[in-house]
C-alpha cells in the first residue's frame, strides 16, 4: 500500500465521511479497481437483452470492455473485447447481434464461445486453440448476469443461497427489460453510492419519493409500519423469507456482498408511482398488493428496489476518478406490453426524476469534497447503511495491502 494511501485511510473515522483524497486521487482509484471491482461479482444485465443466439450487450467499466453474448439457448458468455493478435477492439456498438466475432483490423475471427476460428496468413505450426478470446467467470441467478474478472474468483453461492428465497415470488428469470437508462455522474463512484445507502436526503430532495416510500421517515417510526405490512405477506403471495430476515446480510469474502431489507409505503401507496396507483402486471406468482417494497444489494455497484409490479435495479459503474455511470433498469412481468399492460412514461417517472434530483446532489457534493477546506462530517442516524458501506471499504482497501 503506498504511503498516501495509508495516511488517507488511517484519517478514516467511524460514523463520518471519507476524506477529501479518497475521492479524487487517481491513484486511489486505481487501486479501488483492481482490490474491488476487478474482483467482486458484478452483475452486468438481464438475461431478456439477448434472447437470441448471437445477442450482444457490452458492458463497460473502468477503460475495460466486456461482450456478453448469448451462445446458445441455455449459454451466455462474458468475453474481453480485445482481439488476442494485437489487441483491438472487436465491438464498437453498445448492443447487436453477431454470428461470429471478427476484428476488422485483420479479420481473426472467433465463435460465440470466444474460440479462434480463423486467423489467416500465420506462420506454420500456428495453435488456434492457444488465442481465444478472454473468458471471464459467468453466473445467471434469477435471470440477472453476474460476471467475475478474477480467473479464480470467491464463489458465488452465498448471493444464490441467501438471496433465492427472498426473490423467489418475483420469478425474475421470467421478467423482462421494460426500459435501461443512463444518467452520467461527474463524481467518485463512492459519492453515488453512499448518497444511494441513504435516505436522510430524501425528505428536502425527494419530494415525489419521499410521498410513498417508508425510508424516508426514521427507522423507528417505519419499524412500526412495517408490522401490518408483514401481516399481508403470505395473501399477497410473497414468502415468508422476504420478510423475517429484514436486515442487510453479513458480506461475507469479497465480492459476494448482498442484502434485502422490507419496507413499508406510505399513504396507500401499492408501488412506486406517481400517485401510488398500480403500474404493471403482478411479478412472478404475486397476486396482491401488501403495501410493502424490497431493497436489495448486489456486490459493490448495484441496488434494486422490487416492488410487486416492477423492479428498479440501480448499477454505479466507475468510468474514472471523476466520472461514474448510474443506469438504470426498469423489470416487468414477461409477458406485459409497452402501451397495453404498461405505460412507460409512468413506469419510469418516479426514479427518472429522482436520478436528476440525484446527479445534481452527488456532484454538487464532489464539488464540495474538492475543496482545500473540506473535512470529513458526522453521519446522520438516518445515514446508517453509508456508514456501514463506509466501514466496508476502508476495511476491504486495508485488507488489499
Amino acid at each position: 500500500m503506498s504511503e498516501s494511501l495509508t495516511r488517507l485511510l488511517d484519517g478514516c473515522r467511524n460514523g463520518h465521511s471519507l476524506p477529501g483524497g479518497l475521492y479524487r486521487d487517481p491513484e486511489v482509484y486505481e487501486k479501488e479497481i483492481r482490490a474491488i471491482f476487478l474482483k467482486s461479482w458484478l452483475c452486468v444485465g438481464h438475461q431478456s437483452q439477448i434472447p437470441q443466439r448471437g445477442d450482444y450487450f457490452l458492458f463497460e467499466m473502468a477503460g475495460e470492455s466486456v461482450i456478453i453474448v448469448r451462445e446458445s439457448e441455455d449459454r451466455i458468455n462474458a468475453l474481453l473485447n480485445v482481439c488476442r493478435h494485437r489487441g483491438s477492439r472487436l465491438c464498437d456498438t453498445a448492443t447487436g447481434h453477431e454470428s461470429r466475432l471478427v476484428c476488422r483490423y485483420h479479420g481473426w475471427t472467433y465463435g460465440l464461445d470466444g474460440s479462434l476460428r480463423a486467423a489467416s496468413r500465420m506462420s506454420d505450426g500456428f495453435d488456434r486453440s492457444l488465442y481465444g478470446l478472454h473468458r471471464l467467470q459467468l453466473r445467471v441467478f434469477a435471470g440477472l448476469i453476474f460476471i467475475n474478472f478474477d480467473p479464480s474468483p470467491v464463489p458465488f453461492d452465498p448471493i444464490e443461497n441467501d438471496l433465492a428465497a427472498p426473490l423467489a415470488p418475483y420469478q425474475l428469470d421470467r421478467a423482462k427489460v421494460a426500459h435501461r437508462q443512463n444518467y452520467p455522474i461527474a463524481s467518485n463512484w463512492k459519492l453515488a453510492v453512499e448518497n444511494y445507502c441513504e435516505c436522510y436526503h430524501c425528505a428536502p430532495a425527494h419530494p415525489e419519493y419521499s410521498v410513498g416510500h417508508g425510508r424516508a421517515i426514521p427507522g423507528d417510526e417505519l419499524a412500526t409500519l412495517l408490522a401490518p405490512v408483514m401481516a399481508r405477506a403470505a395473501a399477497a403471495g410473497l414468502t415468508e423469507e422476504s420478510y423475517v430476515r429484514n436486515s442487510w446480510l453479513a458480506a461475507g469474502a469479497l465480492g459476494t456482498d448482498r442484502g434485502y431489507k422490507r419496507y413499508a409505503l406510505l399513504r396507500g401507496h401499492k408501488t412506486g408511482s406517481r400517485d401510488g396507483s398500480p403500474l404493471a402486471p403482478f411479478l412472478g406468482t404475486i397476486k396482491d398488493y401488501d403495501g410493502g417494497a424490497t431493497d436489495l444489494h448486489f456486490g459493490p455497484m448495484m441496488f434494486g428496489l422490487a416492488y410487486c409490479d416492477h423492479v428498479v435495479l440501480y448499477r454505479f459503474t466507475p468510468r474514472g476518478p471523476r466520472n461514474t455511470d448510474c443506469e438504470i433498469t426498469w423489470l416487468v412481468n414477461g409477458s406485459a406490453a409497452e402501451g397495453k399492460d404498461y405505460d412507460l412514461a409512468e413506469l419510469t417517472w418516479l426514479w427518472d426524476v429522482t436520478t436528476v434530483a440525484d446527479k445534481q446532489i452527488i456532484e454538487r457534493n464532489q464539488a464540495g469534497v474538492d475543496s482545500r477546506f473540506y473535512r470529513p462530517g458526522p453521519l446522520s442516524p438516518m445515514e446508517e447503511f453509508t456508514g456501514l458501506f463506509l466501514q466496508w471499504y476502508v476495511a476491504t482497501m486495508r485488507a488489499a495491502g
